[in-house]
C-alpha cells in the first residue's frame, strides 16, 4: 500500500495483521468455493498463526474432478517475506509435489520459486488448482482417493 503524493512512502503491513487479513478472507470463502483455508484447529495455541489447513476441490474435466485434497501450510516467522511451506496431506501425483512427502517443491512450483511479498496463501491454493487443470497434469494417473501422505 502506498500513502502520500510525489514523495510516497511504502507501508509494510506487519506479519500478524497480514495473517489476520488472510484468516478473515479465508473464513468468508474464496471465489467459487472450491478452495478454502483457515487456521489449523489442531494447534489452537498457535498465537503466531503459523499452522494452517486448506482444501482444494479438484477442477472439472480432469482426473482430479470431484476429489477433495487436504493441505497443510506453515507460515514461519519470515512470512510473508518468504513463502510458506505447503504440503499435501491427501496423496496426489503432480510434478511439483514430492511423491514421498507431499511437499510442494519450491523449485518446481513457479509461484513459490518466484515468491513476492504480495502473494497470499489464497494465491498459492488457486494456482495449485490451476496446475491440476493444466494440460500436462489433467490426465496424470492418481493414487487411490482417500489415501494420505
Amino acid at each position: 500500500m502506498t500513502i502520500g503524493g510525489a514523495s510516497s512512502t511504502v507501508v509494510v503491513v506487519p506479519r500478524n495483521f497480514r495473517l489476520l487479513e488472510e484468516l478473515e478472507r479465508g473464513e468468508k470463502g474464496i471465489g467459487d468455493g472450491t478452495v478454502s483455508y483457515g487456521m489449523d484447529d489442531d494447534d489452537a495455541d498457535d498465537i503466531f498463526m503459523r499452522s494452517w489447513t486448506a482444501t482444494i476441490i479438484g477442477p472439472l474435466n480432469s482426473v482430479h474432478e470431484g476429489r477433495i485434497y487436504q493441505l497443510k501450510l506453515f507460515c514461519d516467522k519470515d512470512y510473508p517475506d518468504k513463502p510458506p511451506t505447503v504440503r499435501f496431506h491427501s496423496r496426489i501425483n503432480m510434478p511439483c509435489v514430492n511423491p514421498d512427502t507431499g511437499l510442494v517443491e519450491g523449485k518446481k512450483f513457479h509461484m513459490l520459486a518466484n515468491w513476492q511479498r504480495e502473494y497470499t496463501m489464497e494465491n498459492i491454493l488457486t494456482q495449485l488448482k490451476k496446475e491440476m487443470a493444466a494440460t500436462h497434469n489433467r490426465k496424470l494417473v492418481q493414487p487411490p482417493e482417500g489415501t494420505f501422505f
